[in-house]
């Protein structure tokens, strides 16, 4: 079988020369002076290919758009440890009640996990293509002024997006912790939950799984832990970017964010932005079973589904990898070289099969020609 995938052609493939092309007319139209290349992950686990997946084709697309446009770069990885560390329901409301990793596990402890998963693999993909990097955790994302002022300012127009942002129900969740010491459990869905404006601040009164009702106020430079619904969350995150008028942030999300991100971008708008100042986003090709589906570790894991033809155990903990990290890195920026070649192969899903092939052989004889 050849190196290369076989890939189809599609209307979008077509009208591109390269995978990069697609972030042009925002480069040219804003003319930035520096580019931020932004993926975040739940940290929620092991990282698996899907996830590595994403982040070398960060790393590898911010090194071509440096290269074409002579524009710095940079890559920012959010690491969000909002995700559910626990979930339960509690018996005298029937409410379901979460608590974060943030809140389980503490900032210093998963700051600890980020380095010991996370920072090897960017390091080494950094020092390989001199693109340098940052990460943020949504804890400390968050507590930033501006990002907080941001979400103040979107709040007051929450009306008019709502619907795009919980298009169910209407009520996007704003979960404030209970700041009791050693507690920090939330409504999953914040259905007692309500937020009072002021001038330059928000009460927000919530209901406790141990404590009852208490409030919190969330000012610019201080408060509890805010923790946005997905959709929310991202519209706050890509409003606040928007503002640096020096910087373009290229939202960089794997395939499985396509269909969500058109809510948020119908949300900005609904709120004020006009077309030209929407997010600029850059969709990965997914990692999906032979069935379609997107390739789950958490379904895998709960015995819902099993390792699909071709897989192996490394894709759904990449530490089990048989080899070193500095093959790895290189197996996946060749691979990264391989799918940027040629749009046809960028945009496009891939069975974790199919991955396991391109991985298995090198392809830089053949990605260097």
């Amino acid at each position: 079988m050849p190196v290369f995938p076989v890939s189809p052609n599609t209307v979008l493939a077509n009208a591109l020369s390269r995978a990069e092309d697609v972030l042009t007319p925002r480069i040219r139209t804003a003319q930035p002076e520096r580019i931020v290349f932004v993926v975040g992950t739940q940290i929620n686990g092991v990282p698996h290919l899907g996830t590595s997946l994403v982040q070398s084709l960060t790393f590898a697309a911010a090194d071509r758009v440096r290269q074409r446009f002579g524009i710095p770069v940079e890559v920012m990885f959010g690491a969000l440890d909002n995700a559910p560390h626990e979930i339960v329901v509690d018996p005298e409301s029937g409410h379901r009640y979460q608590r974060a990793y943030a809140q389980a596990l503490g900032e210093d402890v998963l700051a600890d996990q980020v380095d010991e998963l996370y920072r090897p693999l960017f390091k080494a993909l950094s020092e390989r293509l001199s693109v340098p990097y940052a990460v943020e955790m949504y804890s400390r994302q968050q507590a930033d002024e501006h990002f907080r002022r941001t979400w103040l300012r979107a709040h007051r127009r929450i009306d008019a997006a709502r619907w795009w942002l919980d298009p169910a129900h209407g009520s996007p969740h704003v979960r404030v912790p209970c700041p009791q010491p050693g507690c920090g459990w939330a409504e999953k869905y914040a259905e007692r939950t309500r937020v009072l404006l002021g001038d330059d601040y928000a009460v927000v009164h919530a209901v406790c799984l141990h404590h009852g009702p208490y409030e919190v106020v969330i000012a610019p430079g201080s408060g509890g832990y805010l923790d946005l619904a997905t959709l929310y969350r991202n519209l706050v995150k890509e409003l606040a970017a928007s503002r640096d008028r020096g910087r373009l942030s290229v939202m960089v999300k794997g395939g499985d964010w396509v269909f969500g991100s058109t809510l948020v971008d119908n949300a900005l708008t609904a709120i004020g932005l006009t077309c030209g100042q929407l997010p600029t986003r850059l969709f990965c090709p997914q990692v999906v079973t032979d069935t379609g589906a997107k390739l789950s570790k958490s379904l895998i894991r709960d015995g819902k589904a099993s390792l699909p033809a071709g897989s192996a155990p490394w894709m759904l903990d990449t530490r089990l990898w048989p080899g070193s990290l500095s093959e790895y890195a290189d197996r996946l920026l060749e691979m990264a070289a391989v799918f940027l070649s040629d749009p046809r192969h960028f945009f496009r899903s891939y069975s974790a099969g199919e991955l396991g092939r391109l991985m298995s052989q090198s392809t830089r004889s053949v990605t260097t020609q």
